[in-house]
């Protein structure tokens, strides 16, 4: 009896030292504040979501507070994600980071943030700097510190505009492409030759939609890539060897409001707190809402008072690997054109808690940029080629020149004016204005090659696989006010084969784009309620296709014809609760490791389905969900030797290879979910959870984490959520990570949601409201005027000077 009372007292008190660490670092947002630094008053006030709403009589001031605000309700994060791109991690994490560390100082996102900091325009320092004294400010009141601080033994240290550089750098790196893929094209070239392994490269289906429309064949694009395999054999040696969006807008013609509407979910990964933090802010001659990056200044997505946009990733192929010669007798030199050439050498020194001495990596960069060779993964037995990675984010850059700039845009030629300088990550953007007007523009530097796709490592040591220069801004792909009278990307293919340039071959497949594009052509006139319900859209085009398959099935076992009738009677939707589309996912799952992966070998075929080289900064590569692009194509014949059995080469009808995949999925499914095929609900494997970075450690995961929560979609439907092919069916890869729903005909009904909630910091009550809405497609008011803000105002707080 006395020990389980001793048990109970304990668990009391530490229920309450939690709860008073979670507490004691909560911010003031309500009162008056003393800040020096400031030249007027502002006011901040946050609504009953937590968006805070800041007005200044000075622009200065504005970004100050911002950079204040930040700091109040996502310190942690921010500091986690300068330590991320400083390749810092380790100093605080110890040796489980230091891989990590030494990919990211190896890449150099922080030396290439330093050369953006020193090309930097007088505008752009100034919103940074009074950005950093605005952060600068909260830490010098030395407030308690959120919790993970506490755990783990740290302070942070003052914030200065690389930081807001460097994080750039970062998100550029997350929506670039496609250093990995060429990797992975070389490993299939040398495992199954040239033409198989050309086989094996998924073709854009003609079905589905460019953003650009146009009248020439998409898929001409597949022998230019045969050719590629072909020359990257010679110089590779192989013959002897035998990384989603969606957005969209409708002018006043398809609107019910008679002005445009546009929509926006860019899809990242799901974490906690969100990446995403709203902010409304006035002042100085701006006024502007959407979402900001905590640790930087201004609005990335959302509208000011003429003009509205959103975002998607571009997928230009903005990343080549060169094969460089080093002189065997100084490995600082690299030979070009004949000759050998001096490189630059970065020695970084990386320090690890629990070491005394720094671990020093020492960076060869060529003309191309850093030899990455020690950081990618390679073949046991394999010679190590000297790989120098370049990339267009490691050359200086005017991207958040371009962010300042679009804060002010009131028209198309400001808006584009303001793109020429977004140069990584390359973006598509769409926009819509108060005069009725809507357009898109692919903005980013895509590079001009000399020769080749950049679709394999190639020759460093001579100058045929140069960059020459840059798709010139006026011929990147772009419309206005389109006959259409509306423009959707979904990371789909954005030109046809008439297009000039080449941008990539690393589309996403394009069934996103294609479902939206029948949505927002289905009715005549568009609501805001229809842009809702598009959002959380679970209509599978791969699903129906596939599905016509397995429906002429006819299988002699009782549970494999029962299967098969779910699948008859499935209307195609992912939702939660749907076990059609469960048996769909598993059979599908099935196919694709009979057809692949059992060819490729176990290590290889995990990257082709979609898994990236390194958990934190290559989670997925630009194979995901393509593979079934091309498995749809192989079915459409009655055989194929991809249907084959991999080990006794035996062939295989296309039903047999149905039958057996059928067969696997039902076995796997009742292992996982029960015998009771009925149960066998979507929503019970296919689960999301929004983790923090210390929720990985249990008990940890009870304070930091949310969830896991049934989730309908997959990779290929609008309400993406899709899976990281090595660890299905849970949600650990991305989904919408923000929703916008822009009414441009009165900013106030505008709407706007994202994952879980404003603050970092889990005694918030503003940590995870959100999450319900999110979760059953809701949304919150994006508050514009300033009688709506205090109207739904919670809290307000008054920055002064003195």
């Amino acid at each position: 009896m006395w020990i389980i009372l001793a048990i109970t007292l304990v668990i009391i008190v530490l229920v309450l030292v939690v709860l008073t660490l979670l507490n004691r670092s909560l911010p003031i947002t309500q009162g008056r504040l003393t800040m020096p630094g400031l030249a007027g008053e502002v006011t901040v006030i946050r609504d009953k979501w937590g968006v805070p709403h800041i007005y200044a009589g000075h622009l200065r001031d504005l970004f100050f507070a911002q950079g204040y605000v930040h700091a109040q309700d996502r310190l942690w994060q921010m500091e986690l994600n300068r330590r991320i791109g400083s390749g810092r991690l380790a100093e605080i994490f110890g040796e489980v980071a230091l891989d990590t560390d030494r990919f990211i100082r190896t890449v150099g996102f922080r030396r290439a943030a330093q050369a953006d900091l020193e090309t930097l325009d007088e505008e752009t320092r100034s919103a940074l700097e009074a950005y950093a004294a605005g952060v600068n400010a909260f830490l010098a009141a030395r407030p308690p510190l959120p919790l993970e601080f506490t755990i783990l033994r740290f302070k942070p240290e003052p914030w200065t505009p690389l930081d807001t550089l460097t994080w750039g750098k970062v998100m550029a790196w997350n929506l670039s492409i496609n250093w990995d893929t060429e990797i992975l094209r070389a490993r299939l070239i040398a495992r199954l030759g040239v033409e198989r392994a050309a086989a094996l490269e998924p073709m854009y289906p003609k079905a589905n939609p460019a953003v650009i429309p146009s009248e020439v064949d998409y898929g001409q694009l597949s022998t230019r890539i045969l050719d590629q395999y072909r020359q990257a054999a010679n110089w590779l040696g192989t013959s002897r060897a035998g990384v989603g969006s969606n957005n969209w807008v409708v002018d006043g013609t398809k609107s019910a409001t008679g002005q445009p509407l546009l929509a926006n979910d860019p899809h990242l990964a799901l974490q906690m707190p969100s990446i995403w933090y709203e902010n409304h802010l006035v002042g100085g001659g701006l006024e502007i809402t959407g979402v900001s990056f905590p640790g930087v200044p201004g609005v990335i997505i959302g509208h000011n008072a003429k003009i509205a946009w959103g975002v998607t990733n571009g997928f230009p192929d903005v990343q080549d690997l060169y094969i460089e010669k080093i002189n065997p007798e100084n490995p600082h030199q690299y030979e070009y054109q004949g000759e050998w050439h001096e490189a630059q050498v970065a020695r970084e020194e990386i320090r690890v808690k629990g070491r005394a001495e720094p671990v020093i990596e020492e960076v060869v960069i060529t003309r191309h940029g850093p030899i990455i060779s020690g950081i990618v993964p390679r073949e046991e037995g394999k010679d190590v080629l000297p790989l120098a990675l370049r990339w267009t984010a490691l050359q200086s850059g005017t991207l958040f020149r371009a962010v300042m700039a679009l804060q002010r845009a009131s028209n198309w030629q400001e808006f584009t004016a303001a793109l020429r300088d977004w140069d990584v990550p390359a973006q598509n953007f769409v926009y819509a204005d108060v005069e009725g007007n809507i357009g898109y523009y692919l903005a980013g530097r895509v590079p001009i090659r000399a020769k080749g796709m950049g679709l394999v490592p190639v020759p460093g040591w001579t100058d045929e696989y140069e960059w020459t220069g840059w798709i010139p801004f006026e011929e990147l792909p772009h419309t206005f006010n389109p006959p259409q009278h509306y423009v959707a990307t979904a990371n789909n293919r954005v030109v046809g084969d008439d297009y000039p340039y080449f941008i990539t071959v690393e589309w996403m497949n394009g069934y996103r784009a294609r479902r939206i594009c029948d949505l927002l052509e289905s009715k005549e006139r568009l609501t805001a309620e229809d842009f809702a319900a598009m959002h959380m859209d679970v209509y599978s085009l791969p699903g129906r296709e596939l599905a016509r398959y397995l429906s002429a099935l006819e299988p002699e076992d009782e549970q494999a014809r029962r299967a098969v009738e779910f699948i008859r009677a499935w209307d195609f939707n992912l939702t939660p609760d749907s076990v059609a589309g469960t048996i769909f996912e598993a059979v599908q799952l099935q196919l694709l490791r009979l057809a692949f992966a059992d060819k490729l070998g176990p290590e290889l075929a995990q990257y082709y389905l979609g898994t990236g080289f390194h958990p934190l900064l290559s989670a997925v590569n630009a194979y995901m969900g393509r593979s079934a692009v091309l498995l749809l194509s192989l079915l459409e014949n009655e055989t194929s030797p991809w249907f084959a059995d991999a080990e006794t080469e035996q062939p295989r009808t296309r039903d047999e290879f149905l039958l057996l995949a059928l067969d696997k999925a039902i076995a796997e499914l009742r292992e996982a979910l029960g015998e009771d095929m009925s149960s066998w609900q979507w929503g019970r494997l296919h689960q999301a959870t929004l983790s923090h970075p210390l929720g990985r450690v249990k008990p940890l995961n009870l304070i930091f984490n949310r969830g896991p929560f049934p989730i309908g979609g997959n990779t290929d439907t609008v309400h993406q959520a899709a899976f990281v092919p090595d660890e299905p069916y849970a949600v650990k890869s991305w989904c919408a990570s923000y929703r916008q729903i822009v009414d441009v005909s009165d900013w106030g009904r505008s709407l706007a949601i994202h994952t879980n909630g404003q603050s970092g910091q889990p005694g918030s009550r503003h940590y995870a409201d959100m999450i319900p809405l999110w979760r059953k497609g809701e949304y919150h008011p994006m508050l514009w005027e300033r009688a709506q803000v205090e109207a739904a105002a919670e809290t307000t707080l008054v920055l002064s000077s003195g």
